[in-house]
């Protein structure tokens, strides 16, 4: 369905054609009426006067700087003269014998018409312009804040969507939960006949990326329904009342419609939980909340309207809108496994003209822990990368390449780096191949380079897994720890000191010793005691304490052992291996980027010697 545009123009527009009009017939048609179409011929002061005596003037103009005057033998011509200090001029005209009249015979340059024009209709036409501009950029900034109690949907009628489950991978969970719905929206009566009714409302809980709207649109062009689209944020409104007043109109809209989907996105906007301080009860937020809560209520569900919801944020949201009767189902749309990383790369590489030998395990492996969208953005970086080298077609190189840009960021080529910091990032990236490498349960290592990129790093280490795990042991969360340690230690076994190279490392390290501390129970000191909870599993993940300042403070101490432990023994790992160490930075450094198999060659090279 498409919107209607308001087909009234601006005020300002008929203000313009009615002045452009005026001064067009003002220049043209106006003259025509002007009193005096004359020739006009100067003369000298004394021959002026030399007429007046001979009875030859009939009509005289007296002005400021001139006197213009007629002749009894040409009516046509208009004589000016200029004027001088004569007292006795008037006197003298009167005396000529003659019935002298006085008027006008030269018309102003400018009449009277344009003199108005010019001083009250065109300011009056730029300022109602102007009002009119700064009243648009005021609309477009503020969005439809104007259009009082109008819901802003975007309406996708019947398959219109373009959408179906087939365009959307990795969410096989969600989908089947979904499916319900859509046999709802085809053939109710066997519900009814049952005594069943449908959830009236879905929520979507996931990560950015996952999908969530994208399934929702599914969903619709399965049921082939129509489909209101709406973001939870286009219902707040700088007025109290309004938002109110476009969820009203949505339902309205939506019964009308029936059977339906209505999707609110981001709901958390206006979903947040209510509290109990200040003046809440007039809070616009507040009472958009309340409407919706009431609209959910009202309309009956039996008539096939289905309202569907997407947020990160669940933990917000108000209870009252989670109960049953309202939002009865939460239905998770996580990061894709393994599994889902490899069908959605399928999906979206569809569109995209790729080799023949492009292997999507291999990406999706290494990928783990990246979205629908991330996905998405690595095939279409592939094909840029494609476009940029002259190929019509992308190549597994091109994909395995947008894999670090979308972690790393793109290659600095142009980059000036001393030998000295190249020496330097070398060591530091074979410390954690090496350290990587001569641990059990620890992934493999995949390429190390040393080329920068432009999220800041002068060079990583990539591992991938062989496969997909959920779980992990405290020997491997510590072996982890163990390899972001390793890039300091080579530094300090080779250089005798240490740069700022490592910050990151740090972080990491430092997060994961805190994690098997407070969240895992992985320490002696506090055994199976919960520290730390996680705020926002699905955002930031972040943490908040709950223990004790003092407690706080012994934690600090047992996260600092734990690194101080995983710092020794990469040191040991490290000075036991140190000829592999040096026989593998300097082929870093020779070639810049290795891969897996070369890394390990070498070593296994230097083993068997």
């Amino acid at each position: 369905m498409k919107e209607q545009k308001n087909p009234r123009k601006p005020f300002i527009y008929y203000y313009m054609i009615v002045m452009l009009l005026i001064i067009l017939l003002n220049a043209t048609v106006f003259p025509y009426f002007r009193k005096v179409q004359s020739k006009i011929v100067e003369i000298d002061y004394g021959t002026f006067l030399n007429m007046v005596e001979a009875g030859e003037v009939t009509t005289v103009e007296i002005d400021s700087k001139q006197i213009a005057f007629l002749t009894d033998k040409d009516e046509e011509t208009v004589y000016i003269t200029g004027k001088f200090e004569d007292p006795m001029l008037v006197d003298r005209l009167r005396s000529a014998g003659k019935d002298i009249k006085f008027d006008r015979l030269i018309e102003k340059e400018t009449n009277t018409l344009l003199s108005a024009l010019m001083s009250w209709v065109l300011p009056l036409a730029f300022f109602i312009g102007i009002g009119q501009l700064l009243s648009r950029q005021m609309q477009k900034r503020m969005g439809t804040t104007m259009q009082f109690g109008k819901a802003n949907a975007k309406i996708y009628v019947e398959a219109q969507t373009g959408k179906s489950f087939e365009d959307v991978a990795g969410q096989d969970e969600a989908k089947e939960a979904l499916q319900e719905i859509i046999d709802f929206l085809h053939d109710p009566k066997k519900y009814e006949e049952i005594g069943a009714t449908m959830p009236k409302g879905a929520l979507l809980v996931g990560p950015p990326g996952t999908g969530k709207t994208l399934l929702a649109k599914a969903v619709a062009g399965e049921a082939k329904v129509p489909f209101f689209s709406i973001s939870g944020s286009e219902f707040v409104e700088m007025f109290v009342g309004m938002g109110a007043a476009k969820v009203r109109d949505l339902f309205k809209q939506a019964q009308e419609k029936a059977p339906c989907i209505v999707f609110i996105d981001e709901i958390d906007t206006i979903g947040k939980r209510r509290d109990s301080g200040g003046f809440a009860g007039n809070d616009e937020r507040e009472q958009t909340l309340n409407q919706l809560l009431t609209e959910m209520d009202g309309f009956d569900g039996r008539k096939g309207v289905v309202i569907l919801a997407a947020t990160n944020r669940p933990e917000i949201l108000d209870k009252a809108l989670l109960r049953p009767g309202r939002f009865d189902r939460r239905i998770p749309v996580e990061l894709p496994d393994l599994a889902g990383r490899e069908a959605i790369l399928r999906v979206h590489a569809k569109n995209v003209a790729l080799e023949d030998d492009i292997d999507f395990n291999a990406i999706a492996r290494a990928t783990a822990g990246a979205s629908g969208a991330d996905l998405a953005n690595i095939i279409n970086e592939g094909a840029l990368r494609a476009v940029r080298s002259g190929r019509n077609k992308a190549t597994q190189e091109d994909l395995e390449e947008s894999v670090e840009v979308v972690i790393a960021g793109y290659q600095r080529k142009n980059a000036v780096i001393s030998p000295k910091e190249k020496r330097i990032v070398a060591y530091h990236e074979i410390g954690h191949a090496l350290v990587a490498a001569k641990q059990t349960d620890s992934a493999p290592v995949h390429k190390i380079t040393i080329i920068p990129r432009t999220s800041g790093a002068l060079g990583y280490t990539m591992q991938v897994a062989e496969e997909e795990t959920f779980l992990l042991s405290k020997e491997e969360v510590f072996n982890k720890i163990v390899t972001y340690t390793g890039g300091r230690a080579a530094e300090e076994i080779v250089f005798n000191t240490f740069t700022t190279g490592a910050s990151n490392d740090i972080e990491q390290a430092t997060k994961l010793a805190r994690a098997m501390v407070t969240r895992y129970g992985m320490s002696e000191e506090f055994g199976m005691m919960a520290l730390e909870s996680v705020t926002n599993p699905y955002l930031s993940s972040d943490t908040s304490m709950i223990c004790s300042s003092l407690t706080a403070s012994k934690i600090d101490e047992v996260v600092m052992n734990i690194i101080k432990s995983a710092r020794e023994k990469a040191n040991r790992i490290l000075k036991e291996n140190e000829d592999k160490l040096h026989e593998l930075a300097e082929y870093l450094l020779e070639k810049e980027t290795i891969t897996g198999e070369e890394f390990l060659n070498i070593l296994n090279r230097q083993d068997e010697s």
